[in-house]
């Protein structure tokens, strides 16, 4: 029987905060609210966990591995993308092909996170934050919606890069 791989603590932070920031995008709730919400719940927390790593409905939860993830990331992101917003979007919008308002709203949660790391997260390579988003849109997007994904954060990190779009300057990844 082959193991299933282990999903790190920031890549599991990165997938409940997809799933917390679509709630707030479709809901409009406080992201604080919604922090709140998946800590104070274990049950749900639990089950949450696992599916999203697969288990078996009837597989027992360990508790210990109910907050193996990132909870600064987590905090980070549901704080930090709500925050920035406006200069999110705008950076989508000068690479999308669409309007932003066209986008499936669970790859617009992916590629807003996204493109945080890529303006707000310095210590994130680009690729890093890249390949985390395109793992994301596998995870909870539609059929094709990795390649967009990947196309649309490639775009903007080649243009940071070069130094021509975003706010704080050129960066560039490891």
């Amino acid at each position: 029987m082959s193991k299933r791989p282990t999903v790190g603590p920031r890549s599991q932070a990165r997938r409940y905060a997809v799933l917390m920031l679509y709630q707030w995008q479709v809901t409009g709730e406080d992201p604080r609210a919604i922090r709140a919400q998946i800590l104070d719940d274990p049950e749900w927390l639990d089950a949450l966990a696992a599916t999203l790593r697969g288990d078996e409905d009837d597989a027992p939860v360990d508790p210990r591995l109910r907050l193996r993830f990132s909870q600064e990331l987590f905090a980070e992101l549901l704080e930090g993308v709500p925050a920035h917003l406006a200069e999110i979007d705008a950076v989508l919008t000068g690479v999308l092909d669409r309007p932003i308002t066209q986008v499936e709203p669970v790859e617009l949660v992916v590629l807003r996170i996204g493109v945080y790391e890529l303006l707000f997260s310095p210590a994130v390579p680009h690729q890093v934050a890249i390949n985390e988003a395109v793992e994301l849109s596998k995870l909870f997007g539609s059929y094709d919606a990795h390649r967009y994904v990947n196309g649309v954060l490639d775009r903007i990190s080649k243009r940071r890069i070069a130094g021509t779009s975003g706010p704080g300057g050129p960066q560039g990844g490891e």
